[in-house]
């Protein structure tokens, strides 16, 4: 697991040192750097991902297009470079990276590895020395295996490619890939702790049965083209209706299948990234995926998580109080624009009760001004 994340002079950070748990809810106001933090992981993700052997950070590729070294550089305190820095379980790697403000990949001009370090190193795999050894490599390899959903994730289509599954066995970024996951991996059971009891475990049944949850009544089929290398998804969303095109069902399915996809097929140990989860989801729904994050987590599957939603959080908390997940494995870090007199992050804490200690101004706090306002005690 990856236990802190730390950035130094990487876009709106100075200095960031952020814990992370089995689940970390980014919460904030626009533009505070939520993003920014699940871009540094992204962008370690995708450079050893499309560049097994190189010794420069990739800006833009397979999971962000970052575009160049200014964009990605501190405007206030960086000049020719950034770091970014992890500690796990039982091993730590420390990142410096620089070059021109116009380049659009960045050298590592120096790794500190475990109590190791190297300056100018030449030769990486997965922007580690081959010599770090079996912890950081193993922390390295996490960070490669990353699964990485946007919030732009694709829509209904007419077909799905049915895609190698030894080079796109995740579901993709943008869920292009959640489909052909489904397909390939129907038949392969989903860890006993994200099992629904009352149908088969595998993960095709697993999957149709999560979103019976999300969308009461819903239904999903998968069925192969003869001749072609594509599957068509027909989705049910009652008991009286047969299998239609996805264009012609709620929009949320198609943004929810691929978080439900990744996270019953993921192994222990693996890192899944996404942001607004909530996206097309009703409250109810939102604050069910916040339940749903947490019984993933609580399996081992580490979960970072970007929203606005206070139904998720509430859904987490629930989660918390019901026993889904201990409230210590429960991170929360709200975000806010950077001053000189004032921290950038702020970290509330969840009891056994899913009570949080504080609620910063601005915290998921619009709806009681709303109120307040209503009331005749507010502006």
């Amino acid at each position: 697991m990856i236990n802190q994340l730390s950035l130094t002079n990487f876009k709106c950070f100075e200095l960031l040192n952020l814990p992370l748990g089995s689940l970390t809810l980014l919460s904030g106001t626009n533009a505070s750097g939520k993003s920014s933090v699940l871009h540094s992981l992204a962008l370690l993700h995708q450079t050893m991902q499309d560049k097994e052997w190189s010794n420069r950070v990739h800006l833009n590729g397979s999971a962000v297009y970052l575009g160049t070294a200014t964009d990605v550089i501190d405007h206030v305190s960086g000049r020719d470079g950034f770091g970014i820095g992890l500690k796990g379980d039982n091993s730590s790697c420390q990142w410096s990276f620089s070059g021109e403000r116009s380049d659009m990949s960045l050298q590592v001009t120096r790794i500190e590895a475990t109590g190791e370090s190297a300056d100018q190193p030449e030769l990486l795999r997965y922007l580690v020395p081959l010599d770090v050894g079996e912890a950081v490599t193993a922390l390295a390899e996490a960070i490669r295996d990353i699964t990485y959903i946007t919030a732009e994730r694709e829509g209904p289509r007419e077909f799905y490619p049915l895609e190698d599954p030894h080079t796109h066995n995740r579901v993709g970024p943008r869920g292009e890939n959640a489909v052909s996951v489904l397909e390939r991996g129907r038949d392969t059971r989903v860890m006993s702790g994200l099992r629904i009891n009352a149908v088969p475990p595998t993960l095709l049944h697993q999957v149709g049965a999560r979103l019976d949850e999300f969308f009461p009544g819903c239904a999903i089929d998968v069925q192969s083209v003869p001749n072609a290398n594509i599957v068509t998804l027909g989705v049910r969303t009652s008991e009286a209706t047969g299998f239609l095109r996805p264009i012609h069902c709620g929009f949320g399915i198609t943004q929810v299948l691929p978080i439900v996809v990744a996270a019953l097929s993921l192994p222990r140990g693996n890192v899944m990234l996404i942001e607004n989860p909530e996206v097309h989801l009703h409250p109810a729904g939102q604050a069910l995926m916040g339940r749903f994050l947490a019984e993933v987590a609580q399996t081992g599957v580490q979960v970072i998580v970007e929203t606005h939603s206070d139904h998720l959080l509430n859904g987490i908390r629930r989660a918390v109080k019901a026993n889904l997940i201990e409230s210590q494995e429960v991170m929360i870090h709200f975000f806010r624009a950077r001053t000189s007199d004032a921290p950038q992050v702020l970290s509330p804490t969840v009891d056994s009760s899913g009570n949080i200690d504080a609620w910063p101004q601005g915290f998921f706090d619009q709806f009681d001004k709303d109120m307040d306002y209503f009331a005749g005690w507010g502006e």
